[in-house]
């Protein structure tokens, strides 16, 4: 029991620190792209979009990792 609550206190960490990162890319990134690439007003769209690709990519990397083949 105590192996599952490691790995739901690992994957809660991992999505507390995508959620900052987010965060810090919404506050800071989007607004400089937007200052910078003034023609993709829709640029938050796309920023999100990778966001959640690379937090899906991770979450799906820790799964994996962690419920690996058990013939070790």
């Amino acid at each position: 029991m105590g192996d599952r609550i490691k790995i739901f206190g690992i994957v809660a960490l991992v999505g507390f620190m995508a959620g900052i990162l987010v965060q810090l890319t919404a506050d800071y990134a989007i607004p400089w792209l937007m200052d910078v690439i003034p023609a993709l007003i829709q640029v938050r769209f796309v920023v999100s979009g990778l966001a959640g690709a690379c937090l899906t990519m991770v979450l799906v990397g820790v799964w994996a990792y962690m419920t690996g083949p058990r013939d070790r």
